[in-house]
């Protein structure tokens, strides 16, 4: 495995982070209504920058500004 500098390090743990945040959503989305899944859907989608975005962005090198 190669070396990784401490920023990645601390950028993973960001991105373990945002994993744990998003199972708490999961573990708790049982509970809502379908409109209110809903409304969380589409808040998700439209957040800047969303998960999908930063990915898409990553594989393309390109910086978020």
């Amino acid at each position: 495995m190669a070396v990784v500098s401490g920023e990645v390090i601390r950028m993973m743990n960001y991105v373990d982070d945002i994993s744990a945040t998003l199972r708490r959503v999961v573990a708790n989305y049982s509970f809502l209504t379908t409109e209110e899944k809903q409304r969380i859907a589409d808040y998700m989608e439209k957040v800047e920058p969303n998960y999908p975005k930063v990915v898409q962005d990553l594989r393309s090198n390109k910086t978020i500004e």
